[in-house]
């Protein structure tokens, strides 16, 4: 099973871009060695050839004893050869330097490459220049360069070894990258699996490295914690309509049952089909509110956003519950900033949830109690306030009334559908706003 794991590392993109960037390393490192090479041994060739032109421009107009001494004394002065030299007459007989014989060449004063016998034996390399006297002499000037090819050959093995190191640590590191990405694939990969099997609690696994594997496993997780949440709202959904529906609903069914089986009036008819009209009405608005908030939560809106003055929105808000605040014996207040505080959303939205707390604060607040609307605007933040003194909502509710038709032990008896706050809710989320 391990080695068909390791089969599949090679099949990562984590692994074929470590190989990608190891091979253009490999490139440009090779690139790199080879002009170090060609620059060095280049300089090195060039300051030998400068030095063995010097020496011939330098003997060539000497007479032949005074040549003869020079070659002599230079002789004396190099002991261990590393710069030979010798004259031989016009027969190749040496008459003096260090050089047993004459070495072949096909031209004169042009460098040449030729091997003799150093003092230990072994063969060396010399590179050298062939020059003729004008009374017939031939000068040797040579300078001794196995050194030289020894270096270049310490140079390129070198590169050899260094070429090989990086080939196996590059090759180490793209198996070591792969075999990371294939494990946190595989941790991704049964993540979603179990996620497909109905476990809509699972989540990608987060490193916390902050990579792109990373950020799109935050984005994935945000996304399965929204269909977690739009799955639980919809079975609280098919509860709560099961639970709040089917009061009116046999209300409405035992008056035209009551009213078929009794002799009635016309005006006992009459208030019976009125009383089953205002029912049907009443069922009519829960699901024109379903609709609403089905429509609301259609991201499609925010194509048509504009900016939005919230303090006119409240303001307005206010203005519009005003008359029903003192009829219930209510202070309704507002209060804002001077300036405007500026949102990029639909105002209308904006202004139905508004109106949707503003309802609920008037609702439940007992008389003589105090409503007030406040809009608070930071640099880049703008926060509106419904806060009234009345018994406000349990701690361990305040997730559940966001539900569609949740309705607290304590509203059952109130008018409404419990659908407010799931519309305020939904307006919010619409918005990327905080409720």
């Amino acid at each position: 099973m391990f080695s068909g794991r390791l089969s599949e590392i090679p099949r990562t993109t984590s692994f074929r871009v470590a190989l990608l960037f190891l091979l253009l390393f490999g490139v440009a490192s090779l690139a790199l060695f080879g002009y170090v090479y060609w620059r060095t041994a280049g300089y090195l060739r060039a300051e030998v050839q400068a030095n063995l032109t010097r020496q011939i421009h330098n003997r060539a107009g000497l007479e032949l004893p005074e040549l003869l001494r020079e070659v002599q004394e230079h002789a004396a002065k190099d002991p261990e050869q590393h710069f030979p030299q010798a004259l031989f007459d016009a027969s190749g007989r040496r008459l003096a330097g260090t050089l047993a014989e004459q070495p072949p060449t096909a031209a004169l004063d042009t460098p040449i490459e030729f091997s003799r016998r150093s003092l230990s034996g072994g063969e060396r390399r010399v590179r050298g220049i062939v020059h003729r006297m004008p009374s017939g002499e031939v000068l040797v000037i040579g300078q001794d360069i196995q050194d030289l090819l020894e270096f270049d050959e310490l140079l390129v093995s070198a590169m050899a070894s260094g070429g090989v190191l990086i080939l196996i640590l590059g090759l180490a590191g793209a198996i070591i990258a792969g075999r990371t990405s294939q494990q946190r694939l595989d941790a991704v990969t049964g993540a979603i699996e179990r996620i497909v099997k109905g476990d809509l609690s699972e989540r990608l696994p987060v490193r916390g490295s902050s990579d792109d594997v990373d950020r799109l496993a935050v984005v994935v997780n945000r996304m399965l914690d929204e269909i977690e949440r739009l799955m639980r709202e919809v079975k609280g959904v098919c509860d709560d309509v099961a639970h709040d529906l089917r009061t009116p609903l046999t209300r409405l069914l035992a008056g035209l049952e009551r009213a078929q089986r009794r002799d009635c009036s016309k005006e006992e008819y009459v208030a019976a089909i009125d009383q089953a009209i205002e029912d049907a009405h009443g069922l009519l608005l829960t699901f024109r509110a379903l609709l609403r908030i089905s429509e609301i939560e259609d991201s499609a809106r925010r194509t048509g956003f504009v900016a939005v003055d919230l303090t006119q929105v409240a303001a307005d808000v206010v203005e519009l519950f005003e008359p029903l605040a003192e009829e219930r014996g209510l202070h309704l207040s507002y209060s804002g900033p001077a300036q405007p505080a500026w949102l990029q959303g639909d105002a209308h939205l904006l202004f139905d949830a508004l109106s949707n707390l503003v309802d609920n604060a008037l609702k439940f607040t007992p008389a003589e109690g105090r409503v007030e609307v406040r809009v608070e605007a930071g640099e880049d933040s703008v926060e509106v306030q419904v806060r009234d003194n009345g018994p406000g909502i349990p701690e361990h509710e305040r997730e559940a009334v966001l539900r569609r038709f949740y309705r607290s032990e304590r509203s059952r008896h109130t008018p409404g559908n419990g659908l407010g706050l799931s519309l305020v809710a939904a307006v919010a989320r619409l918005h990327d706003l905080a409720m």
